[in-house]
């Protein structure tokens, strides 16, 4: 017969038997979702450290250059004759590419090739992200505005981006920037200040370049007024404000980000473009159109400047593009590229 004490033991659980608590299930949240996708896709992975290192080395510019003892403003190659031939190019082979110049000296000036890509990325970028960011302010305030409000507004505010959306986007940057230019100088004086250039290229290309964004928050908004958090903050008195602000905004996070990365490289595309045209950033400050202008002169006695920013260009475009596709993947894991 068994005593009580044995049969409490018999009654205790085995240590590790399957009576044991289960761990807690802890849920995702779609944000954790999504970078989890990202994650174990290797090309956006790669892509995005590709233009993070695009970024970093824009803003290290004056770091980088200090220590590499250059500058993009002086000509070395006026300074020192030996470095230049009569006809005004690098005396030294493949466009004079040495220990000291890495990249090499630009034809005529003489300049660093190496110090002036640094600072015209830093340039393009920085002018790109200021752009991106007030045109997606705008399509934001527009956009979800139409969609929520419907009726008369939607209709003003559609036509508005129609309207704009008709017009050749590269011909009315050319044609209205020296008008937005006007605005801030005189035209007495000889010299428009770089702010003022800057200023006019960020406010062109930021009113004519939301509309596609603008027109995709619609389209979200529209399907989201409907559901039933929307109906219910409704029902519980809150400003239309406050709807769009809480309810509408965070629903739209999506297809903003992924948008907002196609939108960056075409800035940057159209920024070059401007430049290499005469009516964007001029002399003497640094940028990457200007450099393809110089390159476009030179290249059939000296191809080799046009390559160092030609790659960079090609490479932060195709990378940016790629990150775009990727965090669209990620957040929608049901598209097929």
């Amino acid at each position: 017969m068994s005593s009580p004490t044995q049969v409490a033991k018999a009654a205790e659980p085995a240590e590790g038997s399957a009576t044991e608590e289960a761990p807690e299930l802890v849920g995702r949240s779609p944000g954790q979702l999504m970078w989890r996708r990202f994650r174990r896709d290797r090309v956006g992975v790669i892509s995005a450290c590709v233009v993070l290192f695009f970024f970093v080395i824009g803003l290290l510019a004056p770091v980088i250059s200090s220590l590499y003892g250059k500058d993009p403003y002086t000509g070395y190659g006026l300074r020192d004759t030996s470095l230049l031939n009569e006809f005004g190019y690098p005396i030294k082979p493949n466009g004079g590419i040495d220990g000291e110049y890495w990249f090499g000296l630009e034809p005529q000036t003489g300049k660093d090739v190496f110090t002036l890509l640094l600072y015209s990325i830093r340039n393009s970028l920085l002018i790109a992200t200021a752009v991106a960011v007030i045109a997606t302010l705008i399509a934001i305030l527009l956009g979800i505005t139409a969609g929520y409000l419907g009726g008369k507004a939607d209709y003003v505010i559609s036509r508005f981006t129609d309207l704009l959306m008709a017009f050749p986007q590269q011909l009315f940057f050319v044609a209205f920037l020296p008008i937005v230019t006007t605005f801030f100088v005189s035209g007495r004086r000889e010299e428009t200040p770089k702010w003022v250039e800057i200023i006019s290229v960020i406010l062109v290309l930021s009113v004519l370049g939301w509309m596609t964004l603008g027109r995709i928050l619609r389209g979200v908004t529209l399907s989201l007024r409907e559901r039933e958090f929307v109906e219910a903050a409704k029902v519980s008195g809150a400003s239309p404000w406050r709807i769009i602000r809480k309810e509408l905004l965070p629903n739209t996070v999506s297809p903003m980000l992924v948008q907002a990365t196609y939108m960056l490289p075409n800035f940057v595309t159209s920024i070059a473009g401007l430049s290499f045209l005469g009516v964007g950033i001029t002399e003497p400050t640094p940028d990457w159109g200007r450099m393809f202008a110089t390159a476009s002169e030179v290249y059939r006695e000296d191809i080799t400047y046009m390559f160092f920013p030609g790659l960079a260009m090609v490479v932060f475009i195709v990378a940016f593009n790629l990150l775009g596709d990727s965090i669209r993947d990620a957040f929608d894991p049901k598209t097929a590229r």
